[in-house]
């Protein structure tokens, strides 16, 4: 009974881990005029002029252009940071998986912060989070990343987030050749930024 007990915890902490680790709740991300929210969705290859179907070239995902706020309330524009490779991190401080990962993506930012721009831009949506709320979970947590706040869905719009963590690797020229949607690890981050800078 003892074990069978045990058994039953150890599937149910199991189960919780992996939806956990996943992704967190759905993002309420407002709608252009069209209904939609932001562009189309990224997609691997696709047929080039009148070449036969089977021949494809890769499509040129460039990353559609966000405003946000740094931390002083000053407008920045993912466009400011072309020339150098970008990661770029969807987060919230209610998302579990959002903060397991942010120790990570603290201690890159601090290694690799010379070679590549992490852009950390939590949804503040005025109600879970603040301005001045998400500061002080910084500040508390000791974290020295670059924090940039979306506080009108600009660029989870623009990336059509629908859930969080959610994570771009932006190319020096402006391409996107990686994206991430739940909660990544420490080794995964390292080959990502590896890929970048190569």
């Amino acid at each position: 009974m003892k074990h069978s007990l045990f058994r039953a915890l150890w599937f149910v902490a199991i189960a919780v881990l992996l939806i956990l680790s996943v992704s967190c709740d759905t993002v309420n991300v407002p709608k252009d005029d069209q209904g939609q929210a932001g562009p189309a969705p990224i997609t691997e290859a696709q047929t080039v002029g009148d070449q036969p179907q089977d021949t494809v070239a890769p499509v040129v995902n460039y990353a559609p252009d966000f405003e946000v706020l740094d931390k002083d309330g000053n407008p920045v524009k993912l466009s400011d940071f072309r020339g150098k490779p970008v990661v770029l991190n969807f987060w919230a401080t209610w998302c579990p998986p959002c903060k397991a990962e942010l120790p990570d993506f603290d201690e890159a930012a601090a290694t690799y912060g010379d070679k590549v721009h992490f852009l950390m831009v939590n949804l503040t949506d005025g109600g879970r989070d603040t301005v001045d709320g998400v500061k002080a979970f910084v500040a508390e947590n000791g974290y020295t990343f670059p924090v940039y706040f979306d506080t009108t869905y600009s660029a989870a719009n623009a990336y059509r987030v629908y859930s969080i963590p959610t994570t771009y690797l932006i190319n020096a020229d402006g391409e996107i050749i990686g994206r991430k949607e739940g909660m990544m690890t420490g080794a995964e981050l390292e080959a990502w930024i590896k890929k970048l800078t190569k």
